[in-house]
């Protein structure tokens, strides 16, 4: 029989507390089979695991003494060997990451999903604060708030868990995504996006309607679309077609006042900063893609070029337009060419003509998306800025740049 003991240590932290435990039982014939630190408002919580010796039993009396010192509690809990054994044998089982955030994360949020957890069989493994700490000063308050969850086992139906998570997002007010914690999760390369709506504030074709004096009929066939209600092709052919004869002098006006996303700016100097690729793919125009392209770097613009003749918008696009289908095989043409795994990808938009990338992509992100879309992307991101997308790639707060 193996001599096994679970040893929980707590108390106020303080530098120096773990190497002074190590050098303890270095002394003796000591193996850690496992171990894990957390330290939430300088308390220490230390647990460890290990397997003593034979003619070692001192060593418990050791560590008592050294703690008390300390001014540490110490529990000490014998583990046989079958309890151990099912212990391993439940090393095999998979890991997901549940990443709870928005303006707010209350207990209420936490219990329901906790709740969700456990009644599909999930075992919480981890928790962890990525949101900054909290100032008592509203003003400097950033209202973000995100909490990791790394949860070990299979869900028993991971469609109707993900429904249960959506329920709570829509009543509470929180979004929950749900990944499977691979190292494709935590080497993510690219991210490509969207623009209307997900990298701006605006429908372009809206604001080039208002200047035609269109707005309203375009704006209307726009809504339609996104919906999912009318073939993007059509629904674009029907839009332009309204805009011929409009002065191209204004396309830079619109390009100047066009407002940038919330979280924008911080998003892309993290992913820069990290070596990301970054492209737009847009059924919008390359136009006010490039202007974007200048303005953060980006990589990649793919979108539709407006056809101009004579100073005049004629109402038609040249080349193909780009369409659900298309944007998702720009997807995939990007990540080839810069020898990229399809799992490595992140794409990131709000329309119904977004859906094949987002299904395409390792991590399909619905930003402040039609009920449509937010529905079947495999992730979605409605109460904060695009620079949420910083969480689900698992950075924390005093990571990231401002």
């Amino acid at each position: 029989m193996n001599n096994i003991v679970l040893i929980q240590i707590s108390g106020d932290d303080s530098p120096g507390l773990t190497a002074s435990l190590m050098e303890v039982l270095a002394q003796f014939d000591v193996e850690i089979l496992d171990i894990g630190q957390a330290v939430v408002h300088n308390t220490l919580s230390l647990a460890m695991l290990v397997k003593i010796g034979p003619g070692e039993d001192g060593v418990l009396k050791e560590v008592l003494f050294h703690l008390h010192k300390a001014g540490l509690n110490a529990r000490f809990t014998p583990v046989d060997d079958d309890e151990y054994l099912r212990w391993v044998g439940g090393r095999g089982k998979s890991l997901y990451v549940i990443t709870v955030f928005g303006r707010e994360v209350t207990p209420d949020h936490m219990a329901r999903v906790a709740k969700v957890i456990s009644g599909h069989g999930l075992n919480i493994d981890e928790i962890h604060r990525q949101s900054g700490r909290v100032p008592l000063d509203p003003a400097l308050d950033q209202h973000r708030r995100c909490v990791e969850l790394v949860v070990r086992g299979e869900p028993r139906d991971e469609h109707t868990m993900k429904s249960a998570f959506m329920e709570i997002s829509h009543e509470s007010g929180v979004d929950i995504a749900f990944q499977r914690n691979n190292v494709f999760r935590r080497n993510r390369r690219l991210v490509v996006f969207d623009m209307d709506s997900t990298l701006i504030q605006h429908e372009v074709i809206d604001e080039l309607a208002k200047e035609a004096g269109v707005g309203e009929q375009v704006a209307a066939i726009t809504e339609s679309a996104m919906r999912g209600d009318i073939d993007f092709k059509e629904s674009f052919r029907q839009r332009l077609a309204l805009l011929k004869g409009l002065d191209a002098s204004v396309l830079e006006t619109i390009a100047q006042r066009l407002q940038l996303t919330e979280g924008t700016e911080r998003l892309f100097a993290n992913l820069k900063a990290l070596g990301y690729k970054t492209a737009i793919v847009s059924g919008g125009f390359t136009f006010f893609g490039q202007h974007l392209q200048q303005k953060l770097g980006i990589d990649y613009v793919y979108a539709n070029e407006l056809e101009i003749t004579d100073g005049r918008v004629t109402g038609r696009v040249a080349g193909e337009i780009i369409d659900g289908q298309r944007k998702a095989e720009l997807l995939k043409e990007i990540a080839v060419k810069e020898h990229i795994n399809l799992e490595q990808v992140i794409a990131v938009g709000d329309g119904a003509n977004d859906l094949p990338m987002l299904e395409a992509a390792g991590l399909g992100i619905a930003f402040h998306a039609k009920p449509i879309v937010k529905a079947n992307a495999r992730q979605a991101i409605s109460t904060l800025g695009l620079d949420g997308i910083l969480y689900l790639i698992g950075l924390r707060d005093y990571e990231i740049l401002n």
